[in-house]
Order: C-alpha cells, then structure tokens, then sequence
C-alpha cells in the first residue's frame, strides 16, 4: 500500500477509535461494539492525537454523520435490498444495524483494508448477507463489484461517508458518475461534503495541517454539495451538519439558515433516482 493510500487507510482506524469512545458514553448517539476491536492501538493513539490537537470539535462531526448515516441507510433499506459501502474501512454497519430480512451490505476498499477487516472480524457474525469486495476506487471496481453479485437493475443504497475530501474533482466526478452507471430507479445515494468555506476558514487550518502531514490532505470541498447528484439527474436534499449536531447535543455553533452564504458548514446528502 502506496504512503497516501495507508494514510487514508488510517483514517478508517482513528473513525472506529471515535465510534467506539461515543460507545462508552451514556448519552450515546450509537452503539458500536466492534469499533474498539477495529480501531486497534493505532487507531487509539490516532484519536489521542487528535483531541490534543483539536479537541472535541475534531470528533464531533464523525459522531453525527455516524448517527444519521445509519439511520437514512435503514430508510433506504425499505425499498433497496442492496447496499453498497464505498470506501467502507472499519465500518461495522453490516454486523450492529437491524438490516431488513435478504438485504446484501457490499462493502468495498483496498484489498489490504479488507483482509485486516476480516481477521479482525473472523469470529464475529454479520446482521444481513455480507459481501467484501477487495478493489481500489481508481481501479475497475464497477467491475469487481457486478462480478462479485452485485446487480445494476436492483435498487441500491449507496453510501459514500468521510471519503470525498481526500479525492481531487476530478476523481469525485468520476465516482458519481459510476455509481449514477449503475443505479437503478430508485436507488438512494448518501454522501457526506466538506463545505468550501469551511476548508478555507481559520478553524480548519491545524486540521488540513494535520491531515496533510499524515500524507492525506484535504482536496476536494463545495457549498454546492446537491449538484453532484443532481447533474446526473437525481433528486437532492441537503443537510447542514449543524442540525442534527444540534438537535444531538452533538455540536459547537447553533445551525444557521442555509440561505445565509458564506457560513462554515459540512453537508449530508440524502439523493434519490
């Protein structure tokens, strides 16, 4: 594994070390029993490091997103029985959500990523039908995924969560438009954006620094997060971090209007075929 593909590989690690400190918690916003397991010691150390630099604020959007990922995924599981995880690192979703009955969670990442997942995993039991699917996201993993069952004329929830960041547009545009190749009418995709006023403010600055001395920089960012789905021709609805943050007790800034511009934000995209 490449420098920048281990670094963002360890950012799965410092995600599980998160889950698992919010496990701990009485006011929880989830449960994830296998996160402590996944996060290991690196990912431990990457979470102390974090909060001595950054703080609380550095874990909280993770928290949030984790929350209502899980949630839409379980909304979108009504009409799809396919779901697929891109770039699913330590994600346990497959073996602590209450999938519906016949629902098949893919999960795709390096191949590298997947086999430490499945040693770590080896004894435990997934919730729903359980496919990993070892292929980088610059390779042919449109291909990987239909060879290992996976098919375009079902509807799919696609779940794309922390990953655009690292990507450049180039990249990110190349992602939405395989995924658009292969979803059926009403399939449902989620998807986490980093807001472009947020990059560049003062707040992100030891952040972007952090991340980018780990071999991992931040690149991509918009305040036009729909347009990545809707250009395609699928149906958007946007949502500033802010307000489950808030609504969670899970945030620092009170949510502000979205039609006030220029305001740090992060998105969560709910987008439908």
């Amino acid at each position: 594994m490449d420098t920048t593909h281990k670094a963002v590989a360890n950012t799965a690690l410092l995600v599980a070390a998160i889950r698992a400190h919010e496990s701990t918690r009485d006011d929880g916003l989830f449960s994830d029993p296998f996160a402590a397991k996944l996060a290991g010691e690196t990912g431990r150390k990457l979470l102390e490091s974090a909060l001595a630099s950054s703080g609380e604020q550095s874990t909280m959007q993770i928290v949030v997103r984790t929350r209502f990922w899980d949630e839409a995924l379980l909304r979108a599981t009504q009409m799809a029985k396919q779901v697929v995880i891109l770039a699913a690192g330590m994600d346990a979703r497959a073996y602590r959500l209450p999938w519906p009955d016949d629902t098949t969670v893919y999960e795709v990442d390096q191949p590298e990523v997947i086999a430490a997942k499945a040693e770590l995993l080896a004894d435990d039991q997934p919730r729903c039908r359980r496919v990993a699917v070892g292929v980088d996201l610059s390779d042919d993993w449109p291909r990987a995924l239909q060879s290992a069952g996976f098919d375009p004329e079902t509807p799919t929830a696609w779940l794309i969560e922390g990953l655009l960041q690292y990507l450049d547009e180039s990249a990110v545009r190349t992602l939405f438009a395989r995924v658009d190749a292969l979803s059926a009418p009403n399939s449902v995709l989620l998807y986490d954006v980093v807001g472009k006023t947020l990059l560049d403010s003062p707040m992100m600055a030891t952040v972007r620094q952090a991340m980018a001395e780990q071999g991992a920089p931040w690149l991509f960012a918009t305040d036009e997060p729909a347009e990545l789905a809707a250009r395609l021709g699928w149906s958007a609805t946007v949502t500033d971090v802010a307000e489950p943050g808030n609504k969670w007790n899970r945030w620092y800034a009170p949510v502000t209007p979205m039609n006030v511009p220029d305001v740090p934000r992060g998105y969560f995209v709910e987008a439908t075929r």
